[in-house]
């Protein structure tokens, strides 16, 4: 099944980032914006069938409001306000999945299945 998905897990209470808010974008146009369920996932793909084109992606998390409407204190300004992570897509045919992991002091992402 080909297409791009996300997951964002918060490190820091060791749960699914529900209600975070992110956009898919491709140059300067936003393709997609969504919130995460409470599963820290989106309810449907971000890009599929034909949508999903060979290019230069990028991903934005509004990680700095996620934190603070959970009430966690941060400095001013949050060390992360919006985690972006660049990303290509070569096949369109496959599945890419982009996870993000990620604490008000740090975030790691790579390739999943």
């Amino acid at each position: 099944m080909s297409g791009l998905t996300t997951h964002v897990l918060d490190t820091m209470h060791g749960q699914p980032a529900a209600g975070l808010s992110l956009r898919l974008r491709r140059g300067d146009e936003t393709l997609v914006e969504a919130i995460t369920n409470l599963d820290g996932r989106l309810d449907r793909p971000l890009l599929n069938g034909d949508s999903l084109a060979p290019g230069a992606y990028r991903l934005e998390f509004d990680v700095g409001e996620y934190f603070r409407d959970l009430g966690v204190p941060l400095p001013d300004p949050a060390f992360l306000e919006t985690v972006i992570v660049d990303f290509g897509i070569a096949d369109k045919t496959a599945h890419y999945h982009v996870p993000l992991l990620v604490s008000p002091y740090g975030y790691s992402t790579y390739r999943g299945s």
